[in-house]
């Protein structure tokens, strides 16, 4: 007799998605990301996915698992944003510190410049993982009703 891996692996993809948002969420406390304004994008938006599948683990159902679909569509996308917010913020202060930088050395210098640039990224993995848990969720399949 085989057994369906499917229920363990999608427990393991949720156990990785809540440590990754509460990794992300203490960070983001410690580095005091919280500053009126933008700032507050990305912990606004952990809070809301934590909550969402905080839901979905008290009422399962078919509009749960959707809500952490468009919840995590919106941390990929608050990731993203980050990504380009902090590589933007780099470039400004690297043109600051030096404006004949140019070219490659510009761009690697905005990359690994004081704020990280890439840090962000890990917020949209972690959307992109949540979308992973919700594919093929089995609340999702419709039930047909006998007449």
């Amino acid at each position: 007799m085989v057994l369906d891996p499917t229920p363990r692996l999608r427990g393991m993809v949720l156990a990785l998605v809540l440590l990754g948002l509460l990794g992300v969420a203490a960070e983001l406390m410690l580095l005091g990301h919280y500053e009126p304004g933008w700032q507050r994008a990305p912990l606004i938006a952990v809070v809301v996915a934590l909550a969402s599948l905080g839901l979905h683990g008290f009422r399962p159902s078919r509009r749960t698992v959707l809500g952490i679909r468009v919840v995590m569509l919106g941390l990929t996308l608050v990731g993203l944003w980050g990504v380009v917010q902090h590589f933007g913020g780099n470039r400004i202060f690297e043109l600051e510190m030096d404006s004949n930088l140019r070219g490659w050395d510009l761009f690697w210098e905005s990359l690994s410049g004081a704020t990280p640039a890439l840090a962000p990224g890990m917020m949209a993995q972690l959307g992109l993982l949540g979308l992973v848990y919700t594919s093929r969720h089995p609340s999702l399949t419709r039930t047909t009703r006998k007449a």
